[in-house]
């Protein structure tokens, strides 16, 4: 079965590589155009310019670090100048600090909610109205198996991937009626 997803515009953070990377190449492939956000300038021009000229379709780089509510913010206004809309949003943006509970700072406890929480929390709110005023939008939020299951050493990933994963229930329950799919 091929879903296409002409038309659509895609914005996927950590978007440079590994799992962004490739949802972008995949979502181009099938017809999309692609806004990639990710903290390192070649790294992230170097993505889109490797998925424009492997599929054909738009595909623009933003150096963006979605720990910031103003970058987010700078983000979303220049993804919807360049593409006018965003019909799909992949909050992918992070990595697991690692390290005894005590150790753990309040900065590295705050940094890591802003990573991958607050950067959720914020790009939805920011997509989420024109996505119900044209009745179709998609919210994939990333998330592990330590959101469940929480192992030793992996207290802010875990607590924060837990809290990513009701943030995706709340946000599938209040979009469904305007199919927004979450």
């Amino acid at each position: 079965m091929e879903i296409r997803m002409d038309g659509r515009v895609a914005l996927i953070t950590g978007g440079s590589k590994g799992l962004g990377y490739a949802m972008g190449l995949k979502f181009a492939e099938s017809g999309a155009q692609i806004a990639l956000a990710a903290r390192t300038k070649a790294a992230v021009t170097q993505a889109a310019l490797t998925i424009a000229q492997s599929t054909g379709q738009k595909a623009i780089g933003y150096v963006c670090d979605v720990a910031d509510a103003e970058d987010i913010k700078r983000l979303h206004q220049a993804v919807t100048t360049d593409f006018d809309r965003i019909d799909i949003l992949v909050n992918n943006a992070g990595f697991a600090k690692a390290g005894a509970f005590e150790a753990i700072t309040d900065d590295e406890w705050q940094y890591d909610l802003d990573l991958k929480l607050m950067a959720a929390v914020r790009l939805s709110r920011l997509v989420l109205p024109s996505m119900k005023a044209n009745r179709w939008g998609r919210i994939i939020n990333m998330l592990n198996t330590l959101a469940k299951t929480p192992a030793k050493g992996s207290a802010p990933t875990s607590v924060t991937r837990a809290a990513g994963m009701a943030l995706t229930k709340v946000l599938a329950g209040e979009g469904a009626a305007h199919n927004v799919l979450v």
